[in-house]
């Protein structure tokens, strides 16, 4: 059967992403986007915008122009929040992928 866990890559035919329940999505420009679901640990993500969330959120993790920016939202919803402190340089757009994956195992926490 497939290799790829139920993953979605949109924008590169083919594309598979390490780790279940995760997409990928390419845009014109260079700039890409990872996103997988979790549920907030303890103390919740602190966010720019509103302060902490909790619960069931999502990640998504942005490459553009050289920078790494993580965003959550409440699953579902239509409004993303950046994380806070959630912005660095990505000299290289390949290692996308590696900071998504730690991003989501920072995050991720529902045993508490």
């Amino acid at each position: 059967g497939p290799s790829t866990a139920g993953m979605t890559a949109d924008g590169a035919a083919g594309a598979a992403v390490p780790g279940a329940g995760m997409s990928a999505d390419a845009a014109a420009g260079g700039a890409q986007s990872r996103t997988a679901d979790v549920v907030a640990g303890p103390g919740g993500v602190m966010t720019d915008e509103v302060g902490v969330v909790t619960g069931e959120l999502t990640v998504r993790t942005e490459y553009a122009a050289g920078q790494v920016t993580l965003k959550v939202q409440y699953k579902d919803a239509e409004e993303w929040y950046a994380v806070t402190g959630g912005r660095a340089a990505l000299a290289d757009p390949a290692a996308l992928d590696a900071v998504h994956t730690i991003a989501v195992a920072l995050v991720n926490r529902p045993e508490g």
